[in-house]
């Protein structure tokens, strides 16, 4: 991962933001990163979804977990309308809701997206609007 320790701020894709706050090892390179670390309302929601479907086991109760780690310097950016707008305005982009949510909240707020998602990654680089460090 390149250097994070620069960042003002960055959105955190769900995973990312999963991985920081369990200690994954997957997130080891976020150690540096002191900026604002924002997290998308949709990524509560994704949360919810992989612990509701058992693919997520997270304690010691799902909205604990959440309220946890949603503190300083974690943030949550709610899903106003001008995210909304720009999340159909994606073009060639897949068409999961979610990560389109997350990939406009990061290019309304100017700011850097930190994902693994290769799908993201591939897109981002066809459309230089989006910032992505990946992991």
């Amino acid at each position: 991962m390149p250097a994070v320790e620069h960042l003002k701020a960055a959105v955190l894709d769900t995973h990312a933001w999963i991985w920081l706050s369990v200690g994954d090892a997957r997130a080891a390179g976020l150690e540096s990163f002191r900026g604002r670390a924002v997290v998308s309302a949709i990524s509560v929601w994704e949360v919810a979804m992989l612990e509701s479907k058992g693919r997520l086991v997270l304690g010691p109760t799902l909205e604990q977990w959440v309220e946890s780690n949603l503190r300083f310097p974690v943030e949550l950016e709610p899903i106003h309308p001008a995210i909304s707008i720009q999340s159909c305005r994606l073009a060639d982009f897949h068409g999961d809701p979610a990560d389109r949510l997350i990939v406009a909240t990061a290019m309304v707020l100017g700011v850097p997206l930190i994902t693994a998602d290769d799908k993201i990654i591939e897109w981002s680089r066809r459309n230089p609007a989006l910032h992505v460090v990946e992991m």
